[in-house]
This record gives structure tokens, sequence and C-alpha cells, in this order.
């Protein structure tokens, strides 16, 4: 018998449900799928909209366009290669949609989206429905709801585990127009040439910049709402620029405003300080401000940044805002394959579980998928092996202390190195042989859920 109860998702014996169409939904998604799954894909927007989003595509991005660094030396590319491996739907939507940013891999938003949403609709074995789900789905299901998950839904996780669901609040940057940008002030260049002349860059001298910040700490800012202030954590890897001012004067040009790598051509110096616009999409009509995600009011944000050289005339495609981002305590209650502990058949994915970043939650719904579907088979399913990006992942969410536990982005700390190539003491030669390794490694993990 069918479960039709308002809010609640109904049960069929061979449906598999994922709830909630980001990254690591569609991820999710299409992997099972594509290991013969039938799938119902259900997203809440258009029905019910979020505070960010603006599309009801599916792996809509609402912060940057960057998917971050693409070398095999970074331990986000070799996120991105083990995923690749693995067919990847995010990861191969993402190359075909990819604009200039250097040594980062970052992509124009809407070709982004749309190729994602393309392939979903018309996969035979998914189907999507619009509408919000208010209570935990029942049966084999993967959660993957994301950083805005509504507050039915945090309140059902918040029964169901006891000590209740976290939150932290995450930040977008401004976007600037091509066109209202006043080209003789800035200079074209990547950080130490990576990538050619791909981020506009606005060059400060120190007078200019200790205005900005003095700006900055002196803007005034969207209140939190009452129920938001008790609950107040911020993501160190995110942090609003004000946020930032406040650590000390030169906390930002250390940071996201660092000069390190640049040389301004009128001086044929570093600058003190730089902003860097990013390409957002293909046609270079936008151009994202680098880290400068901002709880400042829409007012002063257009203010203050139009005193930023070449930015006088600027015309901001979108403004900078903080929203409300759930995670859960992931080593209190998550086990080595994504599952709930008090509910195995419930798997969570994304920013959810505690990871940090687009691709992290894209490779945990892709992970929740492949588990789910080898167990449905009947497979003796492992977790994935430790010297490889996903089963660092696995180790941060997993057997790490659940005392002050926060999201994190992968990083080679959480990747295990085999005992045969610690003895390699050239760093670059050491990160080469672990990138080659794991990705045997998750290959070899891959066809054992087959």
């Amino acid at each position: 018998m069918m479960n039709e109860l308002k809010g609640s998702i109904p049960v069929k014996s061979h449906d598999v449900f994922v709830v909630g169409g980001g990254l690591a939904g569609s991820e999710a998604a299409w992997q099972l799928a594509e290991a013969g799954v039938t799938v119902r894909l259900v997203e809440m927007r258009p029905s019910r909209p979020t505070p960010v989003h603006t599309t009801d595509r599916l792996a809509e991005l609402v912060c940057s366009n960057s998917l971050r660094g693409d070398a095999p030396s970074n331990a986000v590319g070799l996120l991105k290669r083990e995923m690749a491996v693995l067919d990847s739907l995010i990861i191969r939507a993402a190359r075909n949609a990819a604009v200039p940013a250097g040594g980062a891999l970052a992509v124009d938003r809407d070709l982004f989206a749309g190729a994602v949403t393309d392939a979903i609709e018309a996969h035979p074995g998914i189907t999507i429905e619009r509408r919000e789900v208010t209570e935990l789905p029942p049966g084999p299901a993967i959660l993957a709801t994301g950083p805005l998950t509504s507050r039915a839904l945090h309140q059902e996780l918040e029964d169901l585990l006891g000590e209740g669901s976290l939150a932290f609040f995450d930040a977008v940057a401004p976007i600037v127009a091509r066109d209202s940008i006043n080209r003789e002030r800035v200079f074209r260049a990547s950080r130490y040439d990576k990538g050619g002349d791909d981020y506009l860059n606005i060059p400060l001298d120190r007078e200019n910049y200790e205005l900005f910040v003095a700006g900055l700490l002196a803007a005034e800012r969207v209140a939190f709402k009452d129920f938001e202030t008790d609950e107040l954590r911020y993501f160190e890897g995110c942090l609003p620029i004000e946020v930032m001012a406040e650590r000390g004067l030169d906390t930002l040009r250390h940071g996201p405003m660092k000069p390190v790598g640049l040389v301004d051509p009128s001086t044929g110096r570093q600058p003190w300080a730089v902003v860097q616009l990013r390409q957002d999409d293909l046609a270079a009509e936008h151009w994202n401000m680098v880290g400068f995600q901002t709880k400042l009011n829409h007012a002063e944000q257009k203010r203050l940044f139009r005193t930023l050289p070449g930015l006088a005339e600027a015309r901001f495609v979108r403004l900078g805002m903080i929203h409300r981002n759930t995670f859960v305590n992931a080593p209190a209650h998550l086990d080595g394959l994504l599952r709930l502990r008090v509910r195995p058949q419930l798997r969570l994915a994304g920013q959810m579980t505690g990871v940090e970043g687009y691709v992290e939650s894209a490779a945990t719904g892709l992970m929740a998928a492949r588990t789910l579907a080898a167990e449905l088979r009947g497979s003796d399913v492992r977790p994935p092996p430790p010297d490889t990006a996903f089963g660092g992942l696995v180790r941060h969410l997993s057997a790490r202390s659940s005392a002050g536990f926060q999201p994190a982005n992968i990083t080679w700390g959480l990747i295990a190195c085999p005992p045969d190539l610690r003895v390699l003491r050239n760093k670059r030669r050491r990160r080469e042989a672990q990138t080659e390794r794991a990705q045997e490694a998750i290959a070899a993990w891959g066809a054992s859920l087959v």
C-alpha cells in the first residue's frame, strides 16, 4: 500500500528515493540509474523557493562558479580524477562547461546546470518530482537536501538523531558586469602566470587598501534573525570579508586580497593588495569578486565596492549574501558508507554530511549511490581505500572525533599515504606517486561494487 500522507514520499518496493536536486543529489540519482536502479528524484524548487537559488534547474551553483584547483598535485584535483574514473556526471558536465580560470576548474553556471538537468531529465531510469518533502524518506534512500534543508526536514533530523543537527552560515560573493568595469584601472593575469591572463586584477596601494579595510569595518551589515543568532558559526574556509577584516589589518592581504605572484604592469612591481575578478560565464560578461562573500547590506556593498579602482561605475549582477547551512555531526551519526547508524537504510550526501565544497558534495553523492546500488544487488560493500581522496572524505566523516566537528574540504592531510611512498622525500614525486596509486585504487574499488 502506498503512503500518500502530505509531505511524505510514496513507497514502491522497486524505487530508491533521492531527496534534493543539488550537485550531490543529481550525481546520486544519475549513478543509481546507471546501475539499473529505478530512481525518484524529489526537488522542492520551484514550488518551494530558497533564499539563494534563482532557477529551477538541478545542480544550480549558488555561490562561486569555481570547482577549485584542477592540478593532480591538489587534493581536490585528485578527487576530480577519481570521480572521472567512476564516470561522474558532475565532473563531465563541469569540463564541458569550463571557462578560463588559471589553474582552477570553473564553469559557466548556466551551461553547467543546464547540462546536468538535461541529462537527468532524459534518463529513462529517473523520475523527477517537484515538491517539498517534510518527512524523512522510508526504505533505501539518499537525503541530499544541501545547505538549505527546509525547517520541517531539519526538525525530522533533530528528532531522529537526538542531539540535533548543527548549523553554520555560508556566504555568497558579488558578481560584476564586464561592461561596467573600467579596464584601464585593472590588469589581466593569473597568479604566477598559471593559466595565462584569466583573471582581472584590481591593484591597491597601501593607502587605498587600508581605507578599504576601514570602510569594511564601519559598513552596515544585515542583522541576523532572532532564531539565527544562537546558531552562528562561520565556516573558516568561507568567511565574510568583514569578519576577516576584524581579525587584523593585514588579514585580507594574506587571504583573498593577497598580491603574491602578481605584478602590476603599470608599475612593474607587486601591489600591496589585489582584488581578483574571475570569469563567471563563457561569454565573459559576468565576473565574480573572488573571496568577497559578505553580509554587508546591499546598499553598503554597492557604495563600498565602487570605491575600488575600476569599479566606480560597477553594475552588480548579483550582490553578496549569507545563507544558513545545515550539517550533522557526522562522526557521531554516519558510518563508513554514509549510512545513518540509527537508520542504515537512509544515507546522507552533500554538504549536510559535513563536507565543504562543490566537488566534495558531488563525491559523497556518487559514493552513497554506488554503495547503495551494490547493497541492493547483495554485494559485499566496503568503504573506499584510505589512500584515495574518497577514502579521505570518509575518514573525515566517520573516523575522526565528534568533539568540535566542523565541515572540511578534501586535503592531503585526510588522505593516507601508503608506507612504501612515505620514504619519498621529494614532495612533488610523492604526490605524483600517490595520485597514480589512488586512481588505481579507486578504479579497483569501483569494480568491486559491480
